[in-house]
């Protein structure tokens, strides 16, 4: 009996596990006469691209060039090819299904974990990962959760054995959920009444005198906690502050002066009434779901929509996150928030950059993704039309670090199934 359970188990875990990873590049792959959108805002109608060994040594107009082809060649003319877009701040492969406790390792017990590393629990066999290739998101930041300080991000890609593999930038920065302002009560069905947070001062304080003792800290014994911030002090290790309203912001930018260190905001709703003080000090922002609902009474309708449009157009750095209700399933809807953008007032180049060099640069990783540029990772997809439209957004071809990776999911298996059966039917 006991020998049947173990078979039956197996089989069960190979029919869910992910895609295995693609191979090493071996031979060059030359891509000619896609519609190149580099990422940086430049586009190449006719564009040559070439890479070996990992890395992109040819991006040029095909009109014009005489370089030689090599090794594979796929003739996309009236395709497109993008870098990978990178999803920043979220829990993928950290939770598998919500009603299994065991497959969620989010967040951790306890209020201060600047120690704590969701890398170690990041799940590259995750389903709900492997769903997000075939809409071009291949990279992200896997990010815990909880407490006033998460814990430390680390930046992936999305296709590996191991999170050794994957790691692209390891502990890249730690998470603060900066005290609210106003607490709500009630719950989604039946909200209460939103009222002013009155210990905000003294949460405000606590986190002050935290990072004082992380910086003065003078033990002679190992601290973990402690001595996990020194990479913050130093500025190796970036500090992301997820805030919303406007006295958030201020509050957190001029804490993030004071302290001295590398500050990124996440979420600011509300960073359209502070774009002097981001511009001032060069401050990157993260902004939360773009198909959200307004938070007051009296925004605009489409203030989530156009927020990006804003703070782009007045000089602001600005990336877009997916965090939220059904924030995993969700990710994988990351171009089409960016193509939001575009129907409200942004230019469409600038949107791609949302999702792929911005958001490297916000992340550290832009020297070696982000863009379509020679040097750079052969990260890349191939779509047979706009990659921010969900109409028309469909891979041919995707690569990781040079390698063919597999668009094929779980619902595509899905698909596939019951599509035979309605063609026989």
């Amino acid at each position: 009996m006991k020998n049947i359970i173990y078979i039956t188990l197996l089989i069960c875990s190979l029919g869910f596990s992910q895609q295995t990873p693609g191979k090493k590049q071996s031979t060059p792959v030359t891509i000619v006469g896609a519609t190149a959108h580099i990422g940086n805002g430049t586009v190449i109608k006719n564009s040559l691209l070439i890479f070996e060994n990992s890395k992109l040594t040819i991006v040029a107009d095909a009109t014009t060039s005489k370089i030689a082809y090599k090794g594979t060649i796929i003739k996309a003319h009236e395709k497109h090819v993008y870098p990978g877009f990178i999803a920043p701040n979220t829990t993928l492969g950290l939770v598998e299904i919500d009603a299994v406790r065991a497959s969620n390792d989010q967040r951790e017990l306890g209020t201060y974990n600047p120690h704590i590393r969701s890398i170690i629990a990041y799940n590259t066999e995750s389903k709900v990962t492997e769903s997000m290739r075939p809409n071009g998101v291949l990279q992200g930041q896997i990010t815990p959760r909880g407490g006033r300080i998460s814990g430390s991000s680390s930046v992936v890609q999305f296709d590996a054995w191991n999170w050794e593999d994957a790691v692209i930038k390891e502990d890249d920065a730690i998470h603060i959920n900066w005290p609210r302002t106003f607490n709500r009560s009630g719950w989604w069905a039946a909200p209460g009444p939103t009222v002013p947070n009155k210990k905000y001062t003294e949460q405000v304080t606590e986190l002050i005198n935290f990072f004082k003792q992380s910086k003065f800290n003078n033990s002679k014994t190992t601290h973990l906690v402690f001595d996990s911030m020194e990479p913050v002090f130093n500025n190796t290790k970036k500090v992301f502050i997820h805030v919303s309203d406007e006295k958030q912001i201020i509050d957190a930018v001029n804490f993030g002066i004071t302290q001295k260190v590398n500050l990124v905001l996440v979420g600011a709703y509300e960073a359209y009434k502070t774009i002097d003080l981001l511009k001032k000090h060069n401050i990157p922002v993260i902004l939360q779901r773009v198909h959200s609902t307004p938070e007051n009474d009296d925004d605009d309708y489409d203030m989530s929509y156009k927020l990006a449009t804003i703070l782009s157009d007045a000089g602001v750095l600005v990336g877009l996150n997916t965090s939220g209700s059904m924030e995993r399933m969700n990710t994988r809807n990351l171009p089409f928030y960016a193509g939001t953008c575009v129907a409200f007032g942004l230019d469409k180049e600038k949107a791609v950059q949302l999702i792929s060099l911005n958001t490297a640069i916000i992340l550290g990783v832009d020297n070696f993704t982000g863009s379509l540029e020679v040097g750079k990772d052969a990260t890349l997809f191939i779509s047979e039309g706009d990659a921010l439209d969900m109409r028309t957004n469909k891979l041919s071809h995707a690569f990781i670090q040079g390698r063919t990776i597999s668009l094929e999911t779980h619902q595509t298996e899905l698909y596939n199934r019951y599509i035979e059966k309605y063609k026989t039917n």
